[in-house]
């Protein structure tokens, strides 16, 4: 029996010989669906493992950043909190140090290995859906460029694998049909996991966000897992309060008043947002998004686990939308609701046009990978012309470029935290930063106190060439030094018989006034840098 080629599936069958008796047509249509279905394992097996290989070689050879290494020292000295986040980055920083040793592959381990992770989180969380769309999309995630390149440590590394795993976790719990006590032990691991998701950054709230509109908008039957979710996770918040309280509400002042007091609106504001969407989203994903997008307008009437997939995707999109206006949305912003949005075409697109999609987003890949090559095969002097050159330099040669500017006796610090952070990661000695700063970075309010350098003589590197009047109210005399490596000349300020007095009145007091600025309606326990610097809690 031969089917008909305008039947379902016919173009295909009209392949398979009429001759051939039904039993042998029925076993040659098998087989092919059974090619089908491993060409998702194949594509798997292939992306995972290359893209990882990828990272390793990538993690390995690429120098640290400045946040990675402002980062680390979070987990030299672990705590309940940072200057500027939550602790979660700089607990796994500490332990991949205590596992492995106090090496940049080390620290760089949790994010070469994170996709890998991701892909299995989706994998537990939607096999019971579909199991063939979850693999694709897991497949349509691995290949999106992002999980081919990144290798940073950074505080988005736990926050993007505990936000998955929290959806993962309420995906098993709305993929059941009642309400029984394996259900809420669902609901409850998936709060546990969103509690540490706000333990590494405060976009976990936005996720939270999703939940509860949600819920509202189609589960209000099931109010009652949510409540046990936000239950669950309440013990993340409590850590990161009773933290603030201690240290002068560093995160908040940091999140909700210095670093937006300057925020206007500006039309490219959120032009970046849209294009750095169409990036993410892909050229091929997004075009194939437009042209189904009655499908994925379909999607969520399909059930729950759909609804609840489609909230995650649109919520997050809008949020961040609306704070483009005034802000500046940067691509880290989103990467913790970024695997949903594959999942959602995955699930959406028509089978016929999986493979396709998967084409596009390799290809796509495959030009990243390219690009990447061709920089390898670069030396430093092909850098030499560009205005980036000085800050390669910087951080290829930190070892040289310190070699220069060390001197027995002198104690050396930076201006700016990025270069502190750089050659403090290079000697494996924490360097204090000179001067106010900026909103960014405070750590060193909490680690350094520097009425202990009092009449010492100290080495300023600076970004560019000093200005000595600036550094000459707080040292008996200056000047000014000049190191060069690989054709690129850095600065130094040496000081001798550092004045603590004079610094606490014109930099301390300035940052105290600046970014110790604490509204009193907060209640403070508190604060490492108002106890340093007029020995209360809360100063006058």
């Amino acid at each position: 029996m031969t089917p008909h080629p305008h039947t379902p599936g016919g173009a295909a069958a009209t392949h398979i010989s009429t001759d051939l008796p039904e039993p042998a047509v029925r076993a040659n249509a098998w087989a092919s669906a059974a090619r089908d279905d491993a060409a998702p394992l194949r594509w798997l097996l292939a992306a995972g493992l290359l893209s990882l290989l990828l990272r390793l070689w990538i993690g390995i050879t690429f120098p640290i950043t400045g946040d990675e290494a402002f980062f680390y020292w979070w987990g030299v000295y672990p705590d309940w909190g940072y200057s500027d986040h939550p602790p979660m980055v700089g607990w796994l920083i500490a332990l991949m140090r205590a596992v492995l040793g106090d090496s940049l592959w080390a620290i760089r381990l949790p994010v070469m290995l994170l996709p890998l992770g991701l892909g299995a989180a989706l994998w537990w969380g939607l096999r019971a859906i579909d199991p063939k769309r979850a693999a694709w999309a897991v497949l349509f995630f691995w290949l999106a460029p992002i999980n081919w390149l990144n290798v940073l440590i950074t505080t988005d590394t736990p926050l993007i694998f505990w936000s998955v795993m929290s959806v993962a976790a309420l995906l098993r719990a709305e993929g059941r049909q009642r309400l029984d006590g394996k259900t809420y032990g669902w609901y409850a691991l998936s709060g546990v996991f969103l509690g540490c998701a706000f333990l590494s950054k405060y976009f976990s709230v936005v996720m939270g966000f999703a939940y509860l509109v949600y819920f509202v908008a189609y589960r209000r039957d099931r109010l009652a897992g949510l409540g046990l979710l936000v239950v669950c996770a309440l013990p993340g918040p409590a850590i990161n309060i009773a933290y603030n309280m201690s240290h002068g509400w560093s995160n908040i002042m940091f999140n909700l008043y210095n670093r937006n007091e300057a925020e206007v609106f500006e039309w490219r504001k959120p032009m970046l947002y849209i294009a750095m969407m169409a990036y993410l989203i892909t050229p091929a994903a997004l075009w194939l998004a437009i042209r189904y997008r009655r499908a994925l307008a379909a999607f969520a009437k399909v059930s729950p686990s759909h609804r609840l997939l489609a909230c995650l995707v649109v919520v997050p999109l809008v949020f961040f939308a609306l704070l483009s206006v005034k802000k500046v949305i940067g691509l880290h912003w989103v990467l913790s609701f970024y695997p949903f949005g594959f999942v959602l075409l995955a699930f959406a697109l028509p089978a016929e046009k999986l493979k396709a999609c998967a084409r596009g987003l390799a290809v796509f890949a495959g030009l990243h990978v390219l690009i990447v090559a061709g920089l390898y095969m670069t030396s430093l002097d092909t850098w030499r012309s560009t205005k980036l050159y000085p800050q390669i330099i910087r951080s290829y040669k930190a070892a040289e470029i310190l070699q220069q500017a060390s001197s027995p006796g002198i104690v050396l610090m930076a201006e700016a935290y990025t270069a502190a952070s750089l050659y403090g990661f290079e000697r494996r000695a924490y360097m204090p930063v000179f001067g106010v700063g900026r909103f960014h970075a405070r750590q060193d309010d909490m680690l350094v106190d520097f009425s202990v350098y009092q009449g010492r003589a100290i080495r300023i590197l600076t970004s560019g060439k000093p200005r000595l009047d600036e550094f000459q109210p707080y040292f008996k005399s200056v000047r000014q030094l000049e190191f060069v490596q690989n054709g690129v000349t850095f600065h130094a300020v040496e000081g001798v018989d550092f004045n603590y007095a004079a610094y606490r009145e014109g930099v301390l007091g300035t940052i105290y006034r600046r970014f110790y600025n604490i509204p009193k309606a907060l209640p403070m326990t508190g604060c490492p840098f108002c106890e340093r610097y007029c020995g209360q809690v809360r100063c006058n």
